[in-house]
């Protein structure tokens, strides 16, 4: 069974970091694209950032550009998302998923092409 278990969620103050992981069992993600979805309260899902299969190419959801780097360690079978100078905004729950859709800056791409996801990580900015 393909399995994806993120952590590294918790509650933290505006202006701090935190840095999840997810880590892939019965799936070797060298193979895939991955991306990082977020649920924020009361909304639908976006993708935060989007990897290609060996790292070298990354792109993310505008509000993040230069508080978030998503990267991978293949060998670990390891996703990572650092998160930094959070907002209240970016209060939600965070799951990686495997990402059978182009590798493209749009991030808007259908969340159908999301295969594989983990259960969450929730994330909570807050005063």
């Amino acid at each position: 069974d393909v399995r994806l278990v993120e952590s590294g969620g918790g509650m933290v103050q505006p202006g701090g970091s935190l840095r999840l992981s997810c880590t892939a069992s019965g799936v070797t993600i060298s193979s895939y694209l991955m991306s990082w979805v977020r649920k924020a309260p009361g909304k639908g899902p976006e993708r935060v950032s989007r990897i290609n299969s060996n790292g070298d190419v990354v792109y993310y959801l505008d509000s993040v550009k230069g508080r978030f780097t998503m990267s991978r360690d293949n060998a670990k079978n390891t996703l990572y998302l650092r998160m930094e100078n959070l907002k209240p905004e970016d209060t939600g729950e965070y799951y990686c998923a495997t990402d059978l859709g182009p590798c493209t800056r749009v991030l808007t791409t259908p969340m159908e092409e999301l295969d594989a996801w983990g259960q969450g990580t929730l994330v909570t900015v807050s005063s």
